[in-house]
């Protein structure tokens, strides 16, 4: 199959509603997603020191790693449900059993401090020594996102595509499998790397799209008329998702927009996220607005990068200080947003920054309840919202009648604790 694999990528590279197109390439929410994915495993690890984890998956830190995985499009959908605590078969026992638990924190730690495939190999080893119930390799999702290189995900599409192709039956929830199907994919990934990443995101993501028959690879056939029925249903399904996605992102670009036109009409230097300076809305690219390149900020790389994928930053005018930082929310999690707005704020306390979460009116309710998560106000961090209706509805107003960055607290919103 190797032979008739470059065809394949070739047909899944160019269509325009495939993994490659709809979640690997150019894609700000995938690119967010391990910076955010990386802390949340931090915190797990602290909470698990500290003794704060919790004794069901509800609620724990661990609950946001895998709520933001899940949004990583069709790929990841259900990749939470392996670490639901199932009380009657006491699974995943990582939260009754203390000394699981504190094995399950020192393999994320290990792993997140891991640079080589040979300390993450020896770490699944340890793991998988143990034997721990319900806990087998569903954790590859969240070592694809502290790995991408290195580690792939491991799901049924993916296992379902991977068997279609290559005629293997490599079996869910066992680590040797996953090793087993891992080294095929390393390899294929080295002799066919020209064509897809060094990331197995993009090598998964076909793996996916065959496996859920979005594509028919070689002599894979559908199974009975019911079977094709499903396909042209589930086909519907993700072309509509599709367009959907589609006109979130038009109305995410609107509202970058209107923050990037307010933020110079009150006489702040502006940039946007550096995935988004391409963008158009109403006949004009967002980089027309925004200063060249982001400023020199004093933080480490690593929150530099973090900051540079930000919705909409302003500054005082010439300077690197900060006035005003925004996270445009769609679908995705907003806790994540919140995430990168502490992260900046913390990194740079003395710029005082305000702080603003943009969010669609829907999805108010939502925002108040994780803005009064007692880790959030623990955190000490103001962070209002703005509803899009709102900011639409006055952007000509505050361009034209403005006089400084205070003026968007006219309609801003805050939660009362």
């Amino acid at each position: 199959m190797s032979a008739a694999l470059p065809p394949l990528i070739q047909q899944y590279k160019a269509d325009s509603e495939s993994v490659y197109n709809t979640w690997f390439i150019n894609n700000e929410e995938r690119l967010k997603a391990f910076r955010s994915i990386r802390r949340g495993v931090q915190q797990v690890v602290k909470d698990i020191k500290a003794g704060s984890f919790g004794n069901d998956f509800k609620g724990t830190s661990l609950e946001f790693v895998l709520s933001v995985i899940s949004e990583q499009k069709q790929v990841f959908q259900g990749a939470a449900h392996p670490f639901y605590w199932k009380p009657k078969l006491r699974i995943p026992d990582i939260y009754e059993h203390e000394e699981n638990k504190r094995a399950f924190g020192q393999f994320l730690e290990s792993c997140l401090a891991a640079t080589t495939e040979q300390q993450l190999l020896k770490e699944i080893d340890l793991l998988d020594r143990r034997k721990i119930k319900g806990l087998g390799p569903a954790v590859a999702s969240i070592l694809y996102f502290l790995h991408p290189t290195l580690m792939p995900p491991f799901n049924t599409a993916i296992v379902n595509g991977f068997n279609a192709l290559f005629g293997e039956k490599i079996k869910l929830g066992s680590w040797s499998e996953y090793l087993r199907m891992r080294d095929r994919l390393r390899d294929l990934n080295q002799e066919h790397r020209q064509h897809l990443s060094l990331d197995y995101g993009a090598l998964s993501g076909l793996l996916f799209d065959v496996g859920v028959k979005k594509m028919i690879a070689g002599d894979q056939q559908f199974a009975s008329d019911e079977d094709r029925d499903k396909y042209q249903q589930q086909a519907r399904k993700r072309h509509q998702e599709v367009q959907t996605e589609a006109q979130e992102e038009n109305q995410h670009t609107e509202m970058q927009h209107h923050l990037l036109r307010v933020g110079k009409a009150l006489g702040c230097d502006v940039t946007t996220a550096i995935n988004d300076r391409n963008r158009i809305c109403a006949g004009q690219k967002l980089s027309f607005l925004c200063l060249d390149q982001h400023p020199e900020l004093p933080v480490s790389a690593e929150v530099a990068t973090t900051i540079r994928l930000i919705d909409v930053v302003w500054f005082a005018p010439g300077t690197n200080r900060v006035v005003a930082a925004f996270e445009v929310e769609k679908s995705t999690s907003i806790y994540s947003g919140i995430l990168r707005l502490t992260d900046l704020a913390f990194s740079m306390p003395e710029h005082e920054t305000a702080l603003y979460l943009v969010v669609p009116d829907a999805r108010e309710k939502e925002v108040q309840a994780q803005l009064s998560r007692p880790a959030i106000r623990a955190a000490g961090a103001t962070i209002r919202y703005i509803l899009f209706s709102e900011l639409r509805q006055h952007c000509e107003a505050l361009c034209k009648f403005g006089h400084s960055p205070e003026a968007l607290l006219k309609i801003a919103r805050a939660v009362n604790h």
